[in-house]
Parts: structure tokens; sequence; C-alpha cells
């Protein structure tokens, strides 16, 4: 991160713009957008900072690059994180906002299955990527929907391969995220049904953005002009999903504008917090129930704490 001046004059050496890189949660493509919006409508601008863009490819990626200081924020799956933390593996990192208001794992399959509830999957097998937090989440899941989650047989897989082992039927579900439905109706040519893990898992969070302590500590104004620009940028994505989707597919020409409409359309029911309470909010009793329950699932052990991984302080108020 560094700083620059625009000219000589004191007024514009007044203007400082801080430097910065920021990594998605995976790739570009539509939940991932609002990066590029804030960037495109000035947003970043406005709050006197430069945002180099990067391509992120999931959780242990995105938190080591934060930690080798290759990007100042980023986004990431936060129960997974939360997961991370917990376990001693990733702790130099905190929440600032959230992205996602519930988590958007789930299980997914297709209509011809004839699984249409959890306690349809016993005797089946589930494709997941391996390691996933969907994987992690699934007994606490299988549990509060009454199904014994020995009963399912869990396959390791590619993120990438997945939609194709469940049009190909070499398994009855995948372990994915809410937002891929669309990709998977287009490769199955089929009616897919939805598991929401929010069924039964509601307090836990989806994406989150985050930062590291000691730029919260060093520089918490900039935490907090970037934090609000990119939370305009996520606003508006949700309200004007067709330009937010042009404004990527100007950046990534490979992905579709219908495939990022469909994916911003998907998501815009879980971005805005209940309550009318400001978008990014990451409330500290919400927060403790999330790692009650990965604790009760058994994947996080006693001892962390709300404070441990979400600073939300610098959510704009209103």
């Amino acid at each position: 991160m560094s700083g620059c001046s625009g000219s000589d004059s004191d007024t514009e050496e007044s203007k400082k713009t801080d430097k910065v890189a920021y990594i998605t949660a995976f790739g570009a493509v539509g939940r991932d957008s609002f990066a590029w919006v804030a960037k495109e409508k000035g947003y970043f601008a406005e709050a006197g900072i430069e945002v180099e863009i990067k391509e992120g490819s999931g959780n242990v990626p995105n938190l080591t690059a934060l930690k080798a200081g290759q990007v100042q924020f980023g986004a990431l799956d936060f129960t997974g994180a939360v997961i991370q933390a917990g376990k001693g593996e990733f702790t130099d990192w905190r929440a600032i906002a959230a992205v996602h208001q519930q988590t958007l794992v789930a299980v997914m399959t297709t209509k011809d299955t004839g699984i249409s509830a959890p306690r349809d999957l016993t005797g089946k097998t589930m494709a997941t990527a391996a390691g996933s937090v969907t994987e992690l989440l699934f007994p606490a899941y299988a549990r509060m929907a009454g199904l014994d989650p020995n009963t399912v047989k869990i396959q390791g897989a590619q993120t990438t391969a997945l939609n194709g082992l469940m049009a190909s039927r070499q398994v009855d579900a995948l372990g994915t995220f809410l937002l891929s439905r669309g990709a998977l109706a287009t490769v199955a040519k089929k009616e897919v049904v939805v598991l929401p893990y929010s069924d039964y898992l509601g307090d836990l969070f989806g994406n989150a953005i985050i930062t590291t302590p000691a730029l919260i500590q060093q520089n918490p104004d900039l935490v907090r002009r970037f934090t609000e620009a990119i939370l305009k940028g996520l606003q508006y994505s949700v309200k004007n999903p067709q330009e937010a989707a042009t404004i990527l597919n100007k950046v990534k020409p490979t992905y579709t504008v219908a495939a990022g409409v469909g994916e911003i359309e998907a998501m815009a029911a879980y971005v805005s917090p209940a309550g009318g309470a400001p978008i990014g909010s990451m409330d500290e009793v919400r927060v403790s129930r999330s790692i009650a329950i990965l604790q009760g699932a058994g994947v996080v052990p006693n001892g962390l704490t709300p404070k441990d991984i979400v600073d939300n302080s610098f959510i704009p108020k209103g």
C-alpha cells in the first residue's frame, strides 16, 4: 500500500490517493461484480483510493495473499474462514462487512432424483469440493434437518467438476453454492432442486469483506473509506444487476452478461440485513451464535470470540 499526490500544489497534495489491492472471493463472476462496479462508478476514487482488483480462488489462497501482503482487502466465505481461525490455521484477518447475510451453501440436485427434502438423501451420494465449508458443515445441517449424516456418502471432487457429475448422474446431489443453480440447470437441462443450509443454520453469514488487524490499527480511516466505497458498489449492483453484469463483462468478456445478471439477482435477497440495518452489518449477537453453531458441530474448538474475527465499527450508520 502506498500514497501519491496528484500535483505539486498544496491543494492536490492534500488529496492523497491510497493504493491498495483487493482479491475477489472467487474469480470474476456475478457474486463478486460489486468490486468492479465500485471502481467503474468512481466510488473508490471518491474515497481517495486506487484499487487493483485481483481474481481470488477460495479461502486458503485468499487468506494466504492477505497474510503475505499481496492484498490489503479481500472477500471470502466467512464461515469457512471462521473454521480456519478456530483451528489456528489463519488468524491474522478480521471481517469488516458482510456481503451475504446468510450462508449460500446448499444441497443441490435435479428433480428426477426424487430428492425434495434433506431426509431423502439417506443412502445417496453427494459430491462436494473436498474440505470445503459445504462438506464441513454437512453433519450439522443434516442433524438439524433430522437426517443421520452417516447415511450419506460424501464424494470429494473439484469445484469445476461438480455440475458435470450431477448432470451425468454420477452422483445424486451436490454440496455447492446457491448461486450456481442457473449453471447447473444449463448443464443438466433439468429442473433443479435446492435445499439451502440456511433453512436450518440461519445464523451463519455468507461471504464477507476482510482486512488485517494491522491495517485496522495503522490506518482505520483507509479501512473506513474502503468499506463505505465497496458497500456502495454492492448496493448499486443488487439494485442494477444488468448494469453491474455489463461492467463485469467488460472486465471478463468470457463471462456473459446473462450469467452475471442471474447470479446478482439470485444473491440480492441475501444482501440486505433484517430489521432495516445498514448493508454490510455483522451483528455481534449473530456472530456469537454462528460461532456457537460451529462449536456445536465440532468444527471449531471453544475459545473463539466475535472480537477474534469481526470488527464491525466500519459499517456506515445509515
